[in-house]
């Protein structure tokens, strides 16, 4: 249960940490932020206050907050809290995600009406909301988990290859939750990938593989996996993966949260710094101007866990 909660903060505090250097080089955060523990790394900027979280935070909690007061996965419902959402001017918001949600198509076709239109759609967007689902499906067993992973991105995501960058995502969790190594069951979770996206997955995910040769933005769902297994699997604390998955650059909170996700669930909520998660908070915009701070982030992730103690 721990880890579960710690999943769903650590995913947060990626997030916020992350927003400030978006798009910046690489190497940024540690250039301002030279000493571990310094002090001052919730700095905010580019928009952002200290410890606010973006929309990668904002939308796992709309999912999350779903799966608990709906009593499962209830896709239609998703949707119309992201397209509420949607419509009450986030302050970031993908520009793919956007459309699908204001294109004023249903929630079963949206997404993929927009894949046929644009014929790109493997954004990493359904990856950044993922923590509160893995958590919700880990005790259901890989199969469930997996094609719960890919519902959900299918929501926003018309490109199979976002659903299964999420299903590993969720499988790596779910591994982590039941005390197995993630990092060494991918060989194993590649196999559960569908056939035409293996090849990808299994490249970024590979132990001698570095950021460096991505051959795509990090935008992109697979090198932003990808970055954030880097960072977990090159490192040897929640802290210094936070670290080097913001020094990579690009699109840092997204790759942070992500890294976020999986650096709680292996090292637990204990391993996250109280100096990150004391200036946390989440806006909801759409929901009357409610705004959650950790207190709320953990009771959101007990629920979420109820069973695995």
């Amino acid at each position: 249960m721990e880890r579960a909660v710690a999943t769903v903060v650590g995913s947060a505090v990626g997030d916020a940490l992350g927003a400030p250097f978006e798009f910046g080089p690489r190497g940024a955060f540690s250039a301002r932020f030279p000493e571990p523990g310094c002090g001052g790394e919730m700095c905010g900027g580019g928009g952002w206050e200290p410890g606010e979280a973006t929309d990668d935070t904002q939308m796992a909690v709309l999912v999350g907050e779903s799966l608990l007061q709906r009593g499962g996965l209830d896709l239609p419902d998703i949707f119309a809290r992201f397209q509420r959402w949607a419509a009450a001017d986030p302050k970031d918001i993908g520009l793919q995600t956007e459309d699908v949600l204001t294109n004023g198509m249903p929630w079963d076709l949206a997404a993929a009406v927009h894949f046929q239109v644009n014929q790109r759609a493997a954004g990493n967007g359904s990856l950044m909301r993922a923590s509160t689902s893995a958590v919700y499906f880990s005790q259901a067993g890989q199969s469930a988990t997996m094609n719960a992973a890919r519902r959900i991105a299918a929501l926003t995501h018309g490109d199979r290859a976002a659903w299964e960058g999420t299903a590993i995502f969720h499988e790596l969790i779910r591994h982590s939750l039941a005390g197995v190594d993630p990092l060494g069951a991918t060989s194993d979770v590649l196999d559960l990938v569908h056939p035409d996206h293996r090849r990808r997955y299994a490249t970024v995910l590979a132990p001698d593989w570095h950021p460096d040769q991505a051959t795509e933005f990090n935008g992109a769902i697979w090198p932003c996996l990808g970055s954030a297994v880097w960072a977990l699997r090159s490192t040897t604390s929640f802290e210094d993966a936070i670290r080097a998955a913001i020094d990579v650059g690009g699109d840092t909170d997204t790759v942070a949260a992500v890294t976020g996700g999986l650096a709680g669930a292996y090292y637990g909520l204990e391993a996250i710094p109280a100096r990150w998660t004391e200036p946390l908070h989440v806006p909801l915009p759409g929901a009357g101007g409610r705004v959650l701070r950790l207190a709320d982030l953990i009771d959101l992730g007990h629920h979420l866990g109820a069973g695995l103690d």
